[in-house]
């Protein structure tokens, strides 16, 4: 796989649960972002085994979260 593939968000599949690293290609953000706001409890994450997974609807929930902060709207 290219580089460029590996990177683009066409490259991840639609699914219901992301792994972090496809949750960093879908929003452009890094690896410790993506964990601090989990932490954080802005992006909500599962456990599935020993590997945490993000849904596709903590994604929809997040991104909306980020449009109300931006217009100044609180949530």
């Amino acid at each position: 796989m290219s580089t460029m593939n590996r990177f683009s968000p066409n490259a991840v599949p639609k699914r219901h649960l992301y792994r972090v690293t496809d949750v960093m290609v879908l929003l452009s953000m890094s690896r410790s972002v993506i964990y601090e706001q989990m932490r954080a409890g802005r992006i909500r994450s599962v456990c599935q085994g020993r590997a945490r997974r993000i849904p596709a609807s903590a994604l929809a929930e997040y991104i909306a979260l980020l449009e109300c902060e931006a217009k100044g709207d609180r949530p």
